[in-house]
């Protein structure tokens, strides 16, 4: 800042770069956002409240009561179901010399201006879509890991309640294989905990979840 406090930080951690923005005080300065490239990011208002939260799924703009003010889903997005709108354009400043522009996924840009100079931070994240399931190109987290595991979960238990409805026979639902996309995105999810950098102990979490 042209106080010359500290006002935005761009940090490696594992295997993630993440964009810190502090406010502009000298002694115990707030954090206003937080950028990561897993696609994991949140804006607060002056008053620490959350501003904008967003993941690989989408995200949600919120008031300074905590009111959903709007949602959105990225497009293509295969993780989060249910008619949320698409993304509109949002625009907001942090304080008077840093502003984020949320333009689609791979397009967050944290803008710094000051005595007539800029600087700018693409804080976007790829995506890429492999058999109906997508993934960010960087590391999974702990939390969505298991957000990930709990919705297979979910989704293969609301299977076998259809199961049931459908084939009241039990010999009949036992020769019923699950959804090709449902087995996918186990071993998608099985794989990922191979890859991630995440302890033995969420690892063997995971693999419980998913294979219930």
């Amino acid at each position: 800042y042209p106080s010359g406090h500290l006002a935005i930080l761009v940090v490696q951690e594992k295997n993630q770069l993440i964009c810190i923005v502090r406010e502009d005080k000298a002694i115990k300065p707030k954090i206003q956002a937080v950028f990561k490239s897993s696609g994991r990011s949140t804006c607060y208002y002056p008053n620490g409240a959350v501003w904008i939260n967003m993941n690989i799924q989408g995200g949600q703009y919120l008031d300074q009561g905590g009111n959903r003010v709007r949602r959105w889903k990225w497009p293509n997005s295969v993780l989060s179901p249910g008619p949320h709108a698409p993304l509109k354009p949002i625009f907001i400043s942090l304080n008077r010399h840093v502003g984020v522009r949320i333009l689609r996924q791979d397009k967050i840009i944290v803008s710094f201006l000051a005595r007539g100079q800029q600087a700018k931070f693409n804080m976007g994240t790829k995506v890429q879509i492999s058999d109906g399931w997508l993934l960010p190109q960087t590391q999974l987290d702990a939390d969505e890991l298991l957000l990930l595991a709990f919705r297979v979960s979910i989704l293969r238990l609301f299977d076998r309640l259809r199961g049931c409805l459908n084939f009241p026979s039990s010999q009949q639902r036992d020769k019923i294989k699950p959804p090709s996309y449902l087995v996918t995105q186990t071993l998608k999810i099985l794989e990922l905990c191979t890859t991630s950098n995440i302890s033995d102990e969420l690892r063997s979490l995971v693999r419980a979840i998913v294979n219930t």
